[in-house]
């Protein structure tokens, strides 16, 4: 099945992971990308939006509640907000924290499994907690791809090595194997 949403998790290093995850995707790319990123509730409005702007293709947009998703753009969580996708659009919640983040990957991905089942691809990266586990669990049960980083070549492992041992990651890889995957997937030519 042609992915219909692409949802990137990650925490401590997650920044360049993310930027060497997406950077390659070139700009006429069709799916909708949505990104969780630990990061502090205190973290400066449009930072972590500008420094993904400047590495990457796609347009980003820090996402607000009930925002449409669109086609070839990298849709960013607000710091201290969960981001959840509610029947093709972003919500955005207050929710308590979920393994001592907000935003959440678990939230994320699980929300995403329920709305897209098999047409969503799930990424976990670098991070220093097991959130992204159980949504990485739900979106393989819903029939989606899932892919970790291989933690060897992570910041922190801890993150990637919680999916993978959950038993439903279907691709392990460094960042670069994890770009041709993803453009295999969605039809494009990554960028060098």
């Amino acid at each position: 099945m042609t992915p219909k949403l692409v949802v990137v998790g990650g925490s401590w290093g997650g920044f360049d992971a993310v930027c060497g995850l997406l950077s390659p995707l070139p700009a006429d790319t069709q799916v909708p990308i949505v990104v969780a990123l630990h990061r502090s509730p205190r973290s400066r409005d449009g930072a972590l939006e500008h420094m993904l702007a400047e590495c990457l293709t796609l347009e980003v947009v820090v996402v607000e509640d009930k925002s449409p998703l669109k086609p070839g753009c990298v849709h960013l969580a607000p710091a201290d907000y969960h981001l959840l996708i509610d029947d093709g659009s972003l919500a955005l919640s207050t929710d308590a924290v979920v393994q001592y983040s907000r935003p959440s990957i678990d939230v994320l991905f699980e929300s995403a499994a329920d709305e897209y089942e098999a047409a969503v691809v799930a990424v976990i990266l670098t991070g220093n907690n097991s959130d992204g586990a159980a949504g990485i669990s739900r979106v393989k049960s819903s029939g989606g791809t899932t892919m970790a980083q291989d933690p060897a070549t992570a910041v922190k492992a801890q993150m990637p090595q919680a999916a993978i041992d959950t038993g439903h990651v279907d691709i392990v890889g460094t960042i670069p194997m994890l770009v041709q995957r993803l453009s295999g997937l969605l039809g494009v030519e990554a960028r060098r």
